[in-house]
């Protein structure tokens, strides 16, 4: 995956008014530069921070606001208080602004300079009070947006602004974003439906259908010369099982496997698109259901839903995206069955082929197995257990007049014993606060088996994701209880329905 962060920018926006003066306003504008610099160099920050002009009268603010709208690369808003600005001048601005708002309460200064303090330094920096005003309005008008407190230079600040930075540009990816889907849902599924008119206005995301043989014709099309280079490639990066490698007897399925790869990253490249999803009741021509072609696709940042799921399928693409540059991966995941011994309950959570190998930093094996569905050739997968650490796990649901995130804390653990005959890759977690609230309140919630595991980002980024576009989230962590969580998905549920409007 390209850097999605490398053509993306976020403009910082400083309010002041004309009261103080020229001099005044100068050194606003230094101090601003100063503070948008520091901010552009820290390493927690992945995209740009461009610093805009100071702004004093409200129809510069207004501008400033439409031209952030209409900016593809903008991905959302710094605004500072640094002076006073009387925040009636915001009024317009605010509710003309449609990119992802931070506000910053900082100043310029660390210490304060108590022996030289007087009126000139008290009227230069006095965003103590500045910045209340503009949260006053900014919460009138009900404008979303994240607050964070401290001096720029602080790594907490920088680390908190990097993550809203992350959740910026995951919702500016949604609104670009095109979805493939290979045939339709999986028969009889509830979960798995949606509505993809309702995505494309609430989330951006353009979903599709595209029928399967489409996608034959182009894995048909692939040279033998491209399947022998990606052949070699396998053997290099995973531990192929003997019956796989060149001469093997089973060989021919392997460089079928690389011929589904090699196939579906032209037609996705070609398509501009950065998800998809297959369906293993609808495979046309295809030999096998695409095992490792999926799970290198997604590691390399593309979204996948299986069973022609395509909520969970935008979500990988988030979250990989949000995840970039960051020790982890994101995947498709599926809670599978439970280890219920008292005291040491567990998920084990995996799906027919598809896991992404980003979730481990251990060389898989390259295997083939049976597969007892889909009526076609036994397909080859990369078999692995995802690393040891803490993760998220989101689900995505559509509510019929609003879509539901629901995440939950967990920690991944290595399995207590062997897994020789499971034939898939999987995750072994433990969900917070325990495995018995953790099911209770998912159930409670209507989340979806399917999910995106993510070991890249936290908590805080799936919340600020939430708040940007407005979305419910629903989480579970290790403050939940059964009462407090029904209560708020109660309250949710009537914040989003007057929220609609009639």
């Amino acid at each position: 995956m390209q850097n999605p962060f490398e053509a993306r920018e976020i403009w910082f926006l400083t309010g002041s008014q004309g009261l103080y003066g020229p001099e005044t306003l100068d050194q606003v504008a230094a101090q601003s530069r100063m503070i948008a610099e520091t901010l552009d160099g820290a390493d927690g920050i992945p995209v740009k921070i461009i610093w805009k002009p100071v702004l004093t009268d409200r129809d510069a603010i207004r501008e400033t606001a439409l031209a952030a709208n209409s900016d593809p690369a903008c991905v959302g808003v710094i605004a500072w208080m640094h002076t006073f600005s009387p925040a009636k001048m915001w009024i317009q601005g605010l509710d003309a602004l449609r990119t992802p708002l931070l506000h910053l309460h900082t100043q310029a200064n660390i210490e304060l300079p108590w022996a030289s303090i007087d009126m000139d330094f008290m009227n230069l920096n006095q965003a103590a009070h500045g910045d209340r005003e503009f949260g006053y309005i900014a919460t009138r008008l009900g404008v979303n947006r994240k607050t964070v407190v401290g001096h720029a230079s602080d790594a907490g600040v920088q680390a908190k602004i990097g993550r809203w930075a992350r959740a910026a540009t995951g919702w500016a990816e949604m609104h670009s974003l095109k979805l493939a889907r290979f045939g339709d849902n999986m028969r009889g599924v509830a979960v798995t439906e949606g509505d993809k008119t309702e995505a494309e206005l609430r989330l951006g995301v353009s979903v599709n259908t595209w029928g399967v043989n489409d996608l034959v014709a182009v894995v048909d099309a692939v040279e033998d010369s491209a399947i022998d280079a990606l052949v070699a490639e396998y053997e290099e990066l995973y531990e192929v099982v003997p019956e796989l490698r060149k001469g093997g007897e089973r060989h021919q399925s392997l460089r079928y496997g690389a011929r589904q790869e090699l196939g579906l990253r032209t037609f996705l490249e070609e398509g501009g698109f950065g998800a998809f999803t297959t369906n293993f009741e609808d495979l046309g021509g295809l030999r096998q259901l695409p095992g490792l072609a999926v799970q290198r696709l997604m590691a390399d940042g593309y979204g996948f839903g299986a069973e022609g799921d395509w909520k969970t399928a935008i979500l990988v693409r988030v979250a990989a995206v949000m995840g970039h540059g960051l020790p982890g991966g994101a995947s498709l995941m599926e809670d599978y069955t439970y280890e219920l011994t008292p005291g040491h309950e567990q998920i084990l959570g995996a799906h027919m082929l598809e896991v992404s190998p980003s979730l481990t930093t251990a060389k898989p094996s390259l295997e083939i197995h049976p597969l007892g569905i889909g009526d076609r050739e036994d397909p080859v997968r990369l078999k692995f257990t995802a690393d040891a650490g803490p993760a998220v796990v989101v689900a995505l649901s559509d509510m019929r007049e609003r879509f539901r995130l629901v995440a939950n804390v967990v920690e991944v653990v290595e399995p207590a014993q062997e897994l020789p005959k499971l034939p898939v890759a999987c995750a072994v977690w433990e969900p917070a606060p325990d495995f018995a609230t953790s099911a209770e309140c998912w159930l409670t919630a209507g989340a979806a088996h399917h999910t995106v595991m993510t070991t890249a980002v936290g908590l805080e980024v799936w919340e600020d994701l939430a708040t940007i576009g407005d979305l419910e989230l629903a989480v579970i962590d290790q403050d939940t209880t059964v009462r407090s969580f029904t209560q708020d998905l109660r309250t949710n549920q009537v914040f989003h329905r007057l929220a609609q409007g009639f």
